[in-house]
């Protein structure tokens, strides 16, 4: 009979040892995991943030350049005017949403911080 069929003192700090590494391992593994979707996540919405942009820009070029010219004639004075003013609107509220965007933003690490708040419910007393 050995140590750890016995159920001798010395096979227990072993056992908890041995569930305590388990225990980390699967933590850092899930930890990785998150890590690499975030990485993935977040290149996916670079990319599709800096499309966006590119097309957006390049449609309001289009747009002014059609304003302008439909009123360059009688108004173009007051379609310059309203294009800027429209603008700076446009700028203002993105720029709101961009700050909320941010200060918003909710934990990357979700399923790791619940696993460990898990853990150490069923470890307390």
């Amino acid at each position: 009979m050995t140590n750890e069929e016995s159920g001798s003192p010395r096979s227990s700090p072993r056992r908890l040892g041995a569930a305590f590494l388990g225990l980390l391992h699967s933590h850092v593994e899930l930890l990785g995991i998150e890590l690499q979707e975030q990485k993935a996540r977040t290149v996916s919405l670079l990319l599709f943030a800096g499309l966006a942009l590119v097309f957006a820009l390049l449609l309001l070029v289009g747009l002014s350049t059609l304003v302008l010219i439909v009123f360059w004639d009688d108004h173009r004075l007051a379609a310059i005017i309203a294009l800027c003013i429209f603008y700076a609107l446009a700028t203002v509220f993105c720029g709101v949403r961009l700050k909320a965007a941010v200060f918003d933003e909710s934990s990357p690490f979700n399923a790791t911080l619940e696993e460990l708040a898990k853990d150490r419910e069923r470890l307390m007393p």
